[in-house]
């Protein structure tokens, strides 16, 4: 149905009558002799049915709570096109070793027709330590690439314009250092930071349920993350300033709905911060983005990312008054799900 108006009573009555007596004769006769596998296919808590008719729409209005791709309430997508329009953009993930050679490594994946950089960054690096400080020992270089100054993020992006390329990097506690070695880099090659593209993770809540590497306290933390949002919305406004992870809530054991619901709390957290602080979250709130986790239930997936995209435009405009649609949209990087494969 393309309109908002209610299928009639009695073609609803007539479907779940027809609804019960498939379930009192084709699927008992079926259960009698073949039980089902298990209870729940779905990682959600919530019950599933075995089957899904018009009677579980009947209160859907197809413009309030679908629409249309590019418009609120986003349910669709973000774009109108999606990707008829435009691919998405593709970052292998890498960094190990020295800033050389890191980047070595990324002017490869560019020839080879990678559309982004994905920056790993090591242990002593995530936590604020310098590579020769006694707790970095046998972590340097492994598993990211290690940064300690200036000189090593010019190193690492030598050759490679920031104007240009987009650098996602997977920074949290020390991510306002990091961004701004990012941004002076890109002032050495002489672009403004209203021209630098890229995404800094920073989102700091989650390092304290699913990954360990925090610095800070809680509070403060929060404070630092909003600090970095509101100064990029201001003076970098192409550069995603946070990226809020359900990703690794799932990977902690969470269900498909606990990813969302966590990862909307830490994201209100951030943008109530930011409006403590005497940001415009009509501006902030543009930029922040999001990393969310796939698994292998295909169908909870897709009513996943479609529920996440409507609840959080509805947010945006509901509990901050949002106007700008801009501000209104979930746009989210996705990865599948390492905890399916073990």
């Amino acid at each position: 149905m393309t309109t908002t108006e209610p299928r009639p009573g009695n073609e609803l009555e007539a479907i779940a009558a027809a609804h019960q007596q498939w379930e009192d004769t084709a699927v008992a006769k079926v259960l009698a002799r073949f039980p089902e596998r298990k209870a729940q296919f779905e990682s959600s808590s919530a019950p599933q049915k075995r089957v899904y008719t018009p009677e579980d729409t009947a209160s859907v209005s197809y413009l309030e709570d679908i629409g249309f791709p590019g418009q609120f309430p986003f349910t669709r997508g973000v774009q109108p096109t999606m990707y008829r329009g435009r691919l998405w953009t593709m970052r292998q993930y890498a960094g190990f070793g020295t800033a050389k050679e890191t980047n070595e490594r990324f002017k490869h994946l560019l020839a080879n027709g990678q559309t982004g950089l994905s920056a790993a960054f090591d242990l002593p690096t995530q936590t604020g330590y310098d590579s020769d400080h006694i707790m970095s020992a046998g972590e340097v270089g492994q598993v990211g690439v290690a940064i300690d100054s200036l000189a090593d993020m010019e190193t690492l992006f030598d050759g490679i314009p920031l104007d240009e390329v987009s650098t996602s990097m997977t920074i949290n506690a020390p991510a306002a250092i990091l961004v701004a070695m990012y941004m002076v880099a890109a002032e050495k090659q002489g672009h403004s930071h209203s021209v630098v593209m890229g995404t800094a993770q920073n989102d700091v809540l989650k390092e304290y349920v699913a990954r360990g590497t925090y610095i800070f306290p809680p509070a403060e933390s929060v404070r630092l993350a909003a600090n970095l949002i509101n100064y990029c919305a201001e003076h970098a406004p192409k550069f995603n300033s946070i990226s809020v992870s359900g990703y690794h809530i799932r990977e902690a054991g969470s269900t498909a709905a606990q990813e969302i619901g966590f990862a909307f709390s830490n994201a209100l957290a951030y943008l109530d911060e930011c409006k403590r602080q005497g940001g415009d979250l009509n501006e902030s709130a543009q930029r922040v983005s999001w990393i969310f986790n796939t698994h292998n239930h295909f169908f909870e997936e897709i009513a996943k990312y479609r529920a996440l995209r409507r609840l959080w435009a509805r947010l945006m405009v509901e509990r901050y008054g949002i106007t700008n649609p801009n501000a209104q949209m979930l746009r989210t990087h996705t990865q599948t799900g390492g905890s399916t494969l073990t």
